[in-house]
């Protein structure tokens, strides 16, 4: 009986808790409009004796039913647009949940450095980019993420080759060295070539003295990339990506095809006194457009694998990506892989004890050709004449004919892309390892550890060629090779202690230390004579030749530099509408000499919250408005390493005992007195959110000013010797240059019922650029290139935008012989004027014109950058679209090689031919004129619209086993898709990065634009 009992009393207790678990269904609803939500997360965060974390999504009539709960359980909704709330199940009762507006952008947490901040309390120039725009955008590069997204940054392409660079410039261009903003990379210095953009969280770009706190590195502004993370008493989630797709070439030039490229010959010869080129020229037909040669469609695809979650006490997210892209010039000869993978864990070690990690390996491998300048297979396929045919009758590659008319560069751009081997490959490991410790409520220690080590290697095999007695003829087989080792690592500690004082006051102090060292070796080689002559045998170990006697096969490079600061912050928050920082760091570094090697840098924030909730009527259209205002002093150290003191760097040829021999020469110059270059940055602004948070307002006035500028190559006397290969004259602090403008971001978002959910996005950036200072003995400094043999085309001078055009102006055209007798003589330029001949303008009023009437012909900054964004989201539908536009900026057309005999632009059929037929294009000659010298002809407006990205897509919830809220998304995508401009040439962007000398197009490799499908896949 006593067991019976007892099994009785078992078996009722069972039952007891098994009387417990219950379900629970509900509905989510707006709670403005009461309509209920579609697709609403619906998460189960805990609940009493339930290890499990489970979660559904709400369906079409915002309904959702979680199973098997216990009382006291928590619900945690959220929805794109509102704000998040958690609800407490107690019982099986139906519940109704209403979600407000989503006013986090004022709660938002923004990494601003060695710490965080809610928006609400910033009171620098701040700017973030969030995943979800990341995902819009599909971007290969992260740089791509930021172009038309950020009020005041600027991004430009070298190339549109695959795995080609992007330069960045925030705030315009500030120096005359070294422009590009640090990025950091989850508290550590960092590459953003090697991140997969899937990977990402969140981008923040610091633009004023909020950088400050990065010293030395920050003074071009800060890049801060966070990275995805699991989230705590989360399930795993698995979320899969991939789109595959074909590209084109966005743009292609006007050329003249064989007939009308022979007639025009006719004429450039008759005008010559020459013999006609083509008797018979009508029965040309099209011949060969090479544009149409060197240019395919290429195929892209992209995936990338996450999983993340966590429990109670760890996080973890562990993924991989592989991206492989052809190029639209080559194919696999211009191809890109990169392939990563990443690990990110997070412990909590103990109660006041946490760790966090983020390991990141990439692998990339990237082919190229000649991608612009004299030489590359564009600039050959402009100039080649359409009358060759690519192959001759036996299959072989036309050889373009060795002639004065056609030059010793213009080879054919097919032969030249098949003779093509440059390999490249990298692969790079960083990361860090951040421990935090709470030593008591109010203080947290930090340590951390970041390091980036990259090992690379290349190889270029140029085979036995002749391309008919070109410059670009192999007469003996090659190949070079070299392996290059760089490595930085950076430690950090520092203490964060965050006090409130009684209800009004809070204070949070910041103080610590950064050590950063990077250091690096390369070796490079060359071999001749390789083996069969074959792609195959082209290594350093199976070359057979050495170079021509007295010359070097092998040299080498190694650098070991270092960086020691300390830095302190101190947050003021007054009842929390008063803000204020101040920040004071000392940097010291190995690139200076003992008498100059560290310097402070102090920097102050300030903000006041004039109105808010507090202070408005309930039916005010205001909701929040607050005044920043911040200064501050960063230093410059990116020059080149040991420019304060001599090395024997240097080559030169000595003769010894009667014989000439190599020897070492010394290098560049030293300068012992080299100081820090220094950016002085001023910053006011204000946000402003309107009709209860739906429209933000973020408007600042910025003048930033570099002094200081650390200027190389300062001319000096030849006695000291500066003309050896490797020699140099000294850096110098030797200039200033200021950068103002305004900066206006716009951004609205609303869901106006249950179905529809609109977010639109503008912002619009001013900027004057101009040269303060130039102390270098000429008072400027030249850079770029126009032509062959022609004086710089740009300049650094005061009162001038820097790297502005430097060169001839022109007003009009000579009509007849009069208009020549009457002008000044043009014979200084290479040739007297002619009717026909563009007419310069003599600017100094001397009677001639030669050099020194160069004038201003434009810059190559824009005077104003645009930004506009739209996401429209109907039910399970999602519209997005992003474009840019730039304004104000010159480009120069220089892909046009200036020989008689060489293909044009269809804008020569416009040309001059007689009196009055035309006052812009000059007249074609193969006799000698001064048409080709830089000016203004060559100059013109780079202002462009692009529409860069526009997807569709739709999402479909699925039901995998016990997971209900996994979903998948099918998309396409079209990138690139429209530049709207004057321009002749392929890309009004493209520019050098040079900050003297870009904007000056040689023929630049173009955009792709490209059509995308894919998938995103959620459980």
């Amino acid at each position: 009986m006593y067991k019976i009992l007892c099994l009785l009393v078992l078996l009722g207790t069972g039952f007891s808790l098994t009387a417990q678990s219950f379900d629970v269904t509900g509905i989510i609803t707006d709670a403005e409009s009461g309509d209920p939500l579609i697709g609403a997360s619906v998460i189960v965060a805990s609940g009493p004796g339930d290890g499990n974390v489970r979660g559904t999504v709400t369906d079409l009539d915002g309904s959702f039913t979680i199973t098997d709960l216990t009382a006291g359980a928590e619900l945690r909704i959220s929805y794109t647009g509102y704000a998040p709330t958690t609800v407490t199940v107690e019982n099986s009762d139906p519940l109704t949940i209403e979600l407000g507006s989503d006013v986090q952008a004022l709660d938002e947490v923004v990494v601003i450095g060695y710490g965080t901040q809610t928006k609400r309390n910033v009171t620098g120039a701040v700017s973030t980019v969030d995943s979800e725009t990341i995902t819009d955008l599909k971007p290969q590069k992260i740089e791509q993420a930021l172009q038309g997204t950020v009020a005041g940054v600027n991004v430009t392409t070298q190339s549109g080759a695959p795995g080609a660079g992007l330069n960045i410039r925030i705030r315009g261009v500030s120096t005359n060295g070294q422009n590009a903003p640090l990025v950091i990379i989850d508290g550590y210095q960092g590459d953003l070539s090697t991140v997969n953009p899937a990977d990402i969280e969140t981008i923040t770009v610091l633009k004023d003295a909020q950088a400050a706190v990065y010293g030395t590195v920050g003074a071009n502004g800060v890049i801060l990339i966070t990275t995805k993370t699991g989230e705590k008493n989360q399930p795993t989630r698995i979320s899969y990506n991939a789109y595959v797709g074909t590209q084109e070439s966005s743009r292609s030039l006007d050329l003249l095809n064989a007939t009308e490229y022979a007639l025009l010959l006719n004429e450039s010869y008759a005008a010559g006194g020459q013999a006609l080129p083509y008797p018979n020229a009508t029965n040309l037909g099209a011949g060969t457009d090479y544009q149409d040669q060197v240019f395919g469609n290429a195929p892209i695809m992209s995936h990338d694998l996450t999983a993340s979650g966590g429990s109670d006490r760890i996080t973890y997210s562990i993924g991989g990506s592989y991206l492989d892209q052809e190029g639209i010039i080559g194919g696999d000869k211009s191809a890109f892989t990169r392939a990563t993978g990443r690990v990110s864990l997070g412990v909590d070690l103990a109660s006041r004890l946490k760790l966090s990690t983020n390991l990141i390996y990439t692998y990339l491998e990237r082919n190229s050709l000649s991608e612009n300048g004299l030489g590359s297979v564009l600039f050959n396929a402009l100039n080649t004449p359409p009358t060759l045919p690519v192959t001759d009758e036996n299959g072989d590659f036309t050889l373009v004919p060795n002639t004065p008319g056609l030059g010793i560069e213009v080879i054919n751009p097919a032969a030249q892309i098949a003779n093509t081997y440059n390999d490249y490959n990298l692969n790079k490991l960083n990361g860090q390892a951040t421990l935090d410790w709470n030593l008591i409520d109010d203080l947290t220690l930090t340590g951390r550890v970041g390091f980036n080590t990259s090992n690379s290697e290349s190889r270029v095999f140029n085979p036995l060629i002749s391309y008919g007695g070109k410059v670009f003829d192999v007469t003996r087989s090659s190949v070079n090779q070299n392996g290059i080792n760089d490595n930085n690592y950076s430690i950090d500690l520092f203490g964060t202690y965050d006090r409130q004082f009684g209800e009004a006051h809070q204070v949070t102090a910041t103080v610590g230390t950064t050590i950063f060292r990077e250091l690096g070796n390369g070796l490079f080689a060359t071999g001749y004579d390789v083996p069969n002559n074959n792609v195959e045998f082209a290594d350093i170990s199976l070359a057979t030749g050495t170079s021509p006697e007295g010359a070097r096969d092998v040299s080498s490079y190694s650098y070991d530099e270092r960086r020691l600061s300390y830095f302190g912050r101190v947050q003021y928050n007054y009842n929390e509408r008063y803000f204020a920082s101040a920040m004071l760091r000392r940097d010291a570094s190995t690139k200076f000499g003992p008498q100059n090697r560290s310097a402070l840098f102090p920097s102050f924030t300030a903000g006041v919250i004039v109105l808010d909730e507090n202070t408005l009527a309930d039916n005010s259209a205001i909701d929040l408005l607050k005044l920043r205002v911040s200064y501050g002093i960063l230093g410059n150290d990116q020059i080149l390493n040991n420019g304060y003191i001599g090395t024997l760097s240097g080559e030169a040829t000595y003769v010894f005992d009667g014989v000439l021999v190599n020897g070492t020469a010394i290098g560049a110059l030293p300068n012992p007195a080299l100081q820090w270059e220094e950016a002085k940055k001023f910053n006011a602004g204000f946000d402003l959110n309107l009709l209860d948070y739906k429209l933000s307002v973020v408007a600042d006035y910025f003048i930033n000013t570099r002094d200081n500028l650390l200027i190389s190559n300062i001319p000096v006397s030849g006695i000291v010797g500066t003309a050896a290969p490797g020699s140099a004259a000294p850096t110098v602090n030797a200039g200033a240059v200021r950068n103002r403008g305004l900066e206006l971001a716009l951004n609205y978002r609303e869901r106006l019922n249950s179905d529809w959910r609109i977010n639109l996005n503008y912002n619009f950036t001013t900027l004057d650029n101009e040269v303060l200072e130039v102390n270098n003995g000429t008072g400027f400094i030249e850079g770029g290139g126009f032509g062959v043999g022609q004086l710089a085309p740009s300049r650094m001078e005061v009162g001038l935008p820097i790297g502005y055009f430097y060169g001839y102006k022109t007003d009009g055209i000579f009509q007849t012989a009069d208009d020549v007798e009457g002008a000044p003589s043009q014979i200084a330029l290479g040739a007297e004027a002619q009717p026909g001949d563009l007419r310069y303008v003599d600017t100094n009023g001397d009677g001639v014109i030669d050099p020194d009437d160069r004038t201003y012909l434009g810059d190559p900054i824009s005077d104003m950058t645009m930004g506009f964004n739209a996401q429209v989201s109907f039910r399970r539908f999602d519209f997005t679209a992003y474009a840019f536009a730039s304004l104000g900026g010159e480009i120069v057309r220089n892909y046009e090689r200036a020989l008689s005999d060489v293909n044009r632009l269809d804008y020569y059929l416009q040309r001059w031919t007689g009196p009055g037929s035309t006052n812009e294009v000059p007249r074609v000659t193969n006799a000698a004129t001064a048409n080709r010298v830089f000016s203004d002809f060559y100059v013109e407006d780079g202002s462009f619209l692009r529409l860069q990205t526009v997807t569709l897509g739709y999402t479909l919830p699925l039901t995998i086993g016990s997971r209900d809220n996994s979903s998948l998304r099918l998309y396409f995508s079209g990138n690139n898709l429209l530049t709207l401009s004057d321009y002749l040439g392929y890309d009004p962007a493209a520019s050098s990065g040079a900050p003297i000398g870009s904007g000056i197009d040689f023929g630049f490799y173009p955009i792709a634009r490209s059509f995308l499908v894919g998938a995103n896949l959620s459980l």
